[in-house]
């Protein structure tokens, strides 16, 4: 179950299914959650669909699913085993990052159409207003995780080179 000598398998479990159920609260799927978060439980960050089936007691399907939705969201990437049709999974320490900034995209998105909503619905009217507050939250954040994104990568470069 863990690929390093000395950890008890049943504490990596707990960890897994705990993180995940963390995950699930703030809306991950079930299974992706799961998928996950043993993925950031191993130490090498990489494991098979098979290993990964094996580990969390899933079928083979489940375990395309949850990693199809993982790749779409950027928190993990998939990689050919040289000499093998067999794919790994892995976790990158920055994955984080790469879930957040994929975001800016798809909030840009929603920008440009609440954009349209107020003025389709106009200014003044209680939608349009609810419309505009929406838009100028995103736009608010949109400026600060620029920001915090830059800070961060400074921080984790000066503790983990």
């Amino acid at each position: 179950m863990t690929e390093a000598v000395g950890r008890d398998p049943e504490a990596v479990s707990a960890f897994v299914e705990h993180f995940a159920a963390q995950l699930v609260e703030a809306g991950v799927p079930r299974m992706p959650a799961r998928v996950f978060a043993a993925l950031l439980a191993s130490d090498t960050g990489t494991l098979t669909s098979a290993e990964l089936a094996g580990q969390l007691r899933i079928s083979p399907a489940a375990v395309s699913g949850a990693v199809r939705y993982l790749a779409q969201v950027h928190l993990i990437s998939r990689e050919r085993e040289p000499g093998s049709r067999r794919e790994r999974y892995r976790v990158h320490s920055d994955q984080w990052y790469e879930a957040l900034t994929s975001r800016e995209a798809i909030i840009k998105r929603w920008e440009a159409a609440l954009s349209e909503g107020v003025a389709r619905l106009g200014p003044e009217s209680p939608a349009g207003r609810r419309l505009a507050e929406t838009l100028d939250f995103f736009e608010f954040i949109e400026k600060d995780v620029a920001g915090m994104m830059e800070r961060w990568r400074a921080y984790r470069d000066r503790k983990y080179g």
